[in-house]
């Protein structure tokens, strides 16, 4: 299982590059400031003025909440520096013209010297794109050492798979590995295309994907647009699998008007399956679930510490239960409960749901349950990064390959961490499903809430969870 879900180390330089971006972009305009302030006036001995100090601050606002939306905390990989150069110039330009017409505004440009303020402008652009092509320069020396790389299987060995391959041989920087490559043309099966042999058929991907002897990251799929029943077969094939999968659409003879598209090796392609928690958003997502998961772990220490006690003394048994379940791109977790039920034994691969007036459950646990209280120890498993407070319920391993046959898109739950709470259960899906129409319905809930995913909601859900979210005519 780990062969086909793990993940490479590395990718979590995303992750932490957007850390110390977000960090670094705020400091280096405060240094330039500064540098600009001694370049104006290299004999004044006082560091900065406190009008100068109050204009500083002000641009470390604007830097917080402008930056984002030009889009420099997202993933670059696979697009140039020069596009990367071209958003900090508009972001910081947007910033400069703010400052300038607040100063305007409030009549107090005699304040400042001008000089001062075009060393400023100057020096912060410079130094700006001094820190990117830092970054750029460390991932590019993390793969010379063959890291950070994305292994791809490319679908398409026609005109526009032999262009894509070209263009990612000729561009190793941008840090993709192709793996395979498969087409339907038997005349091409054994042949090479670029510096890859073709290894088989469209129907041979989902084979390849179960030998597990390489870990694929994407799915790039490069067919003419009259293959569009093969695309959705090899969708359907790839059902399974929580992998990203890009459609590179030979659109070049269309004019696109207001559409939202990504980049590959220059191409244009279309998000078929993609997690939204990738660049800045995987490190709002982190920073929110650690900083509630811990105040709220505090909070209730105390509760956490008399429930353990009085499972302890009404029946013999572990305090905690803890079972397998399948996390962020079907990696294998381990989820901790509170041990609701007598310890009793099932057959080896079964896992009973509980059902009302379930024997194996005890009083306390049937209390636990209606509550939602036997779920508070996975507030470890958030703090663990293993876990989401608000994300699709995990399911146990068992109930997955149970369902993903009989419901469609059900694995894709499994793009974005598990959650304590969720959109299916603030909406009633909570507790048993006992008929497939149910888990119809939480699949779809869940889906839903990784399509429109936002601080926000995630916010709106916790805040209905309190309200709601904790019974319900399902739990027990």
């Amino acid at each position: 299982m780990h062969s086909v879900f793990g993940k490479s180390i590395f990718k979590s330089y995303s992750g932490f590059i957007n850390l110390f971006s977000r960090v670094a972009d705020p400091l280096v305009v405060v240094i330039a400031a500064i540098a600009a302030y001694f370049v104006r006036f290299p004999f004044n001995e006082a560091l900065l003025p406190h009008d100068y100090r109050s204009l500083v601050l002000f641009a470390i606002f604007c830097v917080v909440i402008i930056f984002p939306s030009f889009g420099l905390y997202a993933s670059w990989r696979g697009q140039s520096l020069l596009k990367q150069a071209r958003s900090i110039f508009l972001a910081w330009l947007t910033v400069v013209l703010l400052m300038i017409i607040i100063l305007f505004s409030l009549k107090i440009s005699a304040d400042y010297s001008r000089l001062w303020l075009g060393w400023w402008m100057m020096l912060g652009l410079a130094s700006l794109l001094t820190f990117r092509m830092f970054i750029f320069g460390f991932l590019q020396y993390q793969r010379m050492k063959g890291k950070n790389f994305r292994r791809v299987i490319v679908v398409g060995a026609g005109d526009l798979g032999e262009r894509l391959i070209n263009q990612v041989n000729e561009s190793p920087w941008m840090g993709f590995n192709i793996v395979a490559l498969f087409d339907d043309d038997e005349h091409l099966h054994g042949e090479m295309v670029g510096e890859y042999k073709v290894t088989g058929g469209i129907s041979d991907v989902e084979a390849f994907f179960n030998n597990g002897h390489v870990h694929v990251d994407e799915v790039w799929i490069a067919l003419p647009l009259r293959a569009e029943q093969r695309v959705k077969e090899l969708l359907y094939e790839l059902r399974h699998h929580p992998v990203n999968i890009k459609l590179i659409p030979d659109i070049f003879g269309f004019s696109l008007l207001n559409h939202s598209m990504t980049e590959i090796a220059g191409l244009p392609a279309v998000n078929l399956s993609d997690t939204p928690m990738g660049g800045s958003n995987q490190l709002i997502k982190a920073i929110e679930d650690r900083l509630l998961a811990l105040c709220i772990f505090i909070l209730i220490c105390p509760l956490l510490l008399a429930i353990s006690i009085a499972i302890k003394a009404i029946s013999p048994g572990p305090i905690l239960f803890k079972q397998r379940r399948h996390g962020w791109d079907g990696r294998i977790i381990n989820v901790y409960k509170f041990r609701t039920m007598e310890v009793h034994a099932e057959d080896e691969g079964c896992i009973t749901q509980a059902s009302k007036n379930d024997s194996r459950i005890t009083p306390l646990g049937a209390f636990l349950r209606r509550t939602s209280l036997d779920e508070l120890p996975q507030f470890y498993n958030v703090m663990q990064g293993r876990m989401s407070i608000v994300g699709p319920r995990p399911h146990a391993v068992q109930h997955n390959e149970m369902y993903k046959d009989q419901v469609n898109k059900y694995m894709l739950r499994h793009m974005v961490k598990p959650g304590i709470t969720g959109w299916a259960q603030v909406n009633g899906y909570r507790g048993e499903t006992d008929t497939l129409d149910k888990m119809k319905k939480r699949v779809e809930f869940d889906l839903f809430y990784i399509e429109n995913w936002s601080l926000w909601f995630d916010l709106k859900i916790i805040f209905l969870t309190i309200f709601k979210g904790f019974v319900g005519k399902n739990a027990y």
